[in-house]
């Protein structure tokens, strides 16, 4: 004979819906992944290049120039996701030459005016197109809701 036992359970959690981030004007056309992902109120950036989006092109050779169109990548992918950059909690840059590292602490004082991000520094022996820096970004937005139903966003 069976016996069936009913127990008093939870609800189930609900899954957050891991979205696609893709945002226009922001490159992503060397390589094959997501620009971004968005995971219930987590947003993982993906390495950004000093590539312009309309060229796909090295913006310049000068690392102040660089760092200014990485922060305006991140700006723009967390703008898309309804978040600023005071969302950021941690950055990852990454360095072809470590003496940069100055001048792009420079530079991010200019976007991260407010409390800054953890940061980690790697040094690295090349990055795609030439570039000397590559930053990539953990944010967590302070709610589940998109303003503007999350324009730029695509769900996988």
């Amino acid at each position: 004979m069976l016996e069936i036992v009913q127990t008093a359970c939870k609800e189930p959690t609900p899954v957050p819906e891991k979205v696609a981030v893709f945002v226009d004007g922001v490159p992503s056309s060397y390589g094959h992944f997501s620009q971004a992902i968005k995971y219930g109120d987590a947003i993982h950036i993906s390495g950004q290049l000093p590539i312009d989006g309309k060229t796909n092109k090295l913006v310049s050779t000068e690392v102040d120039a660089q760092a200014r169109k990485v922060f305006e990548h991140l700006t723009a992918v967390m703008q898309a996701c309804g978040g600023a950059l005071t969302n950021v909690l941690s950055i990852t840059l990454y360095l072809v030459d470590l003496r940069d590292h100055a001048v792009v602490d420079k530079v991010s004082r200019d976007y991260f005016f407010f409390m800054p991000p953890a940061r980690s520094v790697v040094a690295v022996a090349a990055l795609p197109f030439g570039a000397r820096l590559c930053i990539d970004a953990v944010a967590q937005l302070p709610s589940g809701e998109l303003p503007g139903g999350g324009g730029g966003l695509r769900r996988i």
